[in-house]
């Protein structure tokens, strides 16, 4: 699965127009933080798989 350090990619883009996150936090909860603009964002576990498409680079 994801482990944290790993770069994400997301279906839908962040405002800031970047597709790619680092899993900063797994849990229940993921964290990922954009890579564009350095946001964080928390998402539920089933939310967040449902999002992201595909791993980029591995940690």
């Amino acid at each position: 699965m994801y482990n944290i350090g790993d770069i994400v990619r997301t279906k839908k883009p962040h405002p800031c127009g970047s597709k790619e996150w680092e899993v900063t936090r797994i849990g229940v909860d993921y964290k990922l933080k954009c890579l564009k603009c350095g946001k964080t964002v928390t998402l539920p576990r089933e939310k967040a798989l449902k999002a992201i498409t595909k791993k980029v680079q591995e940690q």
